[in-house]
């Protein structure tokens, strides 16, 4: 049967997720991905419902194959590390903002009337310290990474305005849970301090251990985009994902090693460049546009995930 949702990047942490999930709904997918950082273990459980294209956003013409016939896009392909966008600038830009391009000029081109949804970031705000952030807010992007999911969201509203091509951007907090490698340079910071846990290894805070984060757990990412996809009219779109609670690293350590049962030394090593101090977010507009509340604390996430 011919598929109409298309992810992109969807043998990745969180596509892999959303696949699960849609296939669960009986939804008939595509996957795109071009497998440098996705692991095909994550779809194999999946195959033979799956139709998988091994192509990458960066190729236009790869992405016009791609959504031919589908109804949805939901496109969670990227260069995920702000530190690394740092080092390696041009690939980040090319994978975050022109694959991005790319599939809303294949949606133009082809005159489809597929709805993307993607994945952009609470990085776009940087470091403003106008908390809870809101959709309103003004950005500060600190780093590439940050710059092209911002400039992505301006790209959605352009290509709504001129084009009709209806869009709902996600800005992800910090997302958590399985498949989250924790030896990928794109690892989130939970998965790195389990692996160093498990392993006995010093823990390693970068900054002093008392900035804070807006944790959020893989299933409620899943069932935001879900949402997303059910509820939202044409247009284009902006919501936060989050919990709306934020919490320290040095609390967030604390709740591990008590799950973990174990107790590690803590090494604290200078702030990185580009990354931010306080994160919380404002979760109202998702809640009363979509309905959408996350169901996860982190302490349950955790548990759930290390049982």
């Amino acid at each position: 049967m011919q598929p109409n949702i298309l992810v992109t990047g969807g043998a990745g942490f969180v596509g892999s997720h959303l696949v699960d999930a849609l296939i669960n709904q009986d939804y008939k997918l595509r996957v795109l991905d071009n497998f440098s950082t996705g692991q095909w273990e994550n779809l194999t459980h999946n195959n033979e419902k799956l139709e998988i294209i091994k192509g990458d956003v960066r190729d236009l013409e790869s992405v016009m194959a791609a959504i031919k016939g589908v109804k949805w896009i939901f496109h969670q392909a990227a260069f995920v590390s702000a530190p690394l966008s740092i080092k390696q600038p041009q690939v980040s830009f090319e994978n975050n903002l022109l694959g991005t391009f790319n599939l809303f000029e294949a949606v133009r081109r082809q005159g489809s009337l597929a709805r993307i949804i993607f994945a952009s970031s609470a990085a776009v705000y940087g470091d403003n310290q106008s908390l809870p952030l809101h959709e309103n807010l003004p950005c500060f992007p600190l780093n590439p990474y940050a710059f092209e999911k911002n400039a992505a969201e301006q790209l959605a509203v352009l290509y709504e305005k001129l084009y009709k091509v209806s869009s709902v951007a996600l800005r992800y907090f910090n997302i958590y849970g399985p498949r989250q490698s924790a030896n990928s340079p794109y690892s989130g910071v939970i998965s790195k301090f389990i692996d160093q846990l498990k392993t006995g290894k010093q823990l390693t805070i970068y900054g002093d251990g008392e900035q804070t984060r807006d944790f959020i757990y893989i299933n409620d990412v899943v069932s935001a985009n879900i949402e997303a996809m059910k509820k939202v009219p044409p247009g284009a779109h902006l919501f936060n994902v989050a919990t709306g609670k934020s919490v320290t690293i040095n609390q967030l350590v604390k709740s591990l090693q008590k799950i973990l049962k174990t107790v590690m030394e803590t090494q604290y090593q200078s702030s990185r460049e580009g990354d931010i101090y306080h994160s919380l977010a404002d979760i109202r507009k998702i809640s009363e546009q979509l309905g959408w509340y996350p169901k996860w604390d982190l302490e349950q996430g955790l548990t759930e995930w290390l049982r």
